[in-house]
């Protein structure tokens, strides 16, 4: 998702958004406002991968934790927001993020991440004028591949961070079978409450959002298992049904301005005119 270091030409999903991103704001007349959080899931764990102190041990670390308020909306304590002016800022994040990331080498990957990765992209616009400010807010999920243990043979915290890894890909899939069981009229239950990444994700899958999956897939015959499993569940996805709208929303701050601007215009033509009439008089 991140992409190889070395050429430019092999840069991910992620750099490439970012540069779309800022290419779109250099060519609109509107106002953007980027910010960018990184959350890493170890283990149904939730940490900063933008945190400052980036020395310690995963496990020393204050963990992202999750609240629900009053209307039943999810909010990560002890995740960072970080202000991207530029592109050169945004990449800069992605590169500080990745570095802290737990991967360990496997018999399938010589790198292979160990956990479940979201880069969270949060975007404000505004028009010239206007006192309306429109929201969005962007996943990009790297999800850790599945593993068959019997296949791999991993040991010791191997095969703990196997099984959780295979434990949260189940919950998701849990997820994604009941919105399409929904999107087919039936009456189930979504359990996003079974993980924290489910959890995270319950307005990216089943909320006022637009979902797509981008599978990567082994072409090697000794791992055609897998490959055949993540074209399932790239499948399941790909059945979800969302009605997206735009979220717009007037600005207290933005409407305030907008009304002392009007008022001191009317000011100023109702001096002109008194004065005319004083003249006139």
């Amino acid at each position: 998702i991140t992409g190889g270091p070395s050429r430019y030409e092999d840069r991910g999903l992620i750099p490439r958004t970012l540069a779309y991103m800022f290419e779109c704001f250099r060519t609109s007349t509107c106002q953007h406002k980027m910010y960018i959080s990184y959350l890493e899931i170890y283990q149904d764990k939730g940490y900063d991968l933008l945190r400052e102190d980036s020395g310690k041990k995963l496990e020393e670390l204050p963990k992202v934790v999750m609240r629900e308020d009053g209307d039943g909306h999810f909010h990560l304590r002890n995740l960072s927001i970080n202000v991207a002016s530029s592109q050169e800022e945004a990449l800069n994040l992605l590169f500080l993020g990745d570095t802290n990331r737990v991967v360990a080498e496997t018999s399938m990957n010589d790198a292979s991440t160990r956990s479940h990765c979201l880069f969270i992209i949060w975007i404000e616009s505004t028009a010239p004028g206007s006192d309306v400010i429109r929201r969005s807010k962007l996943h990009l999920v790297d999800l850790a591949g599945s593993e068959r243990v019997s296949q791999t043979g991993a040991e010791g915290k191997l095969l703990k961070e196997a099984t959780a890894i295979n434990q949260s890909l189940h919950y998701l899939e849990r997820v994604i079978v009941a919105l399409h069981a929904r999107a087919k009229g039936e009456q189930m239950h979504v359990p996003y409450r079974d993980s924290m990444m489910t959890s995270v994700l319950r307005d990216s899958l089943g909320g006022n959002c637009k979902t797509t999956m981008v599978a990567c897939i082994a072409a090697e015959p000794s791992n055609i298992m897998e490959s055949l499993s993540t074209c399932r569940f790239a499948q399941r996805v790909a059945q979800i049904q969302n009605n997206a709208k735009v979220n717009e929303e007037l600005d207290p701050t933005l409407l305030i301005a907008r009304l002392k601007r009007e008022v001191t215009e009317l000011k100023q033509e109702l001096g002109i005119a008194r004065g005319g009439q004083e003249e006139g008089g």
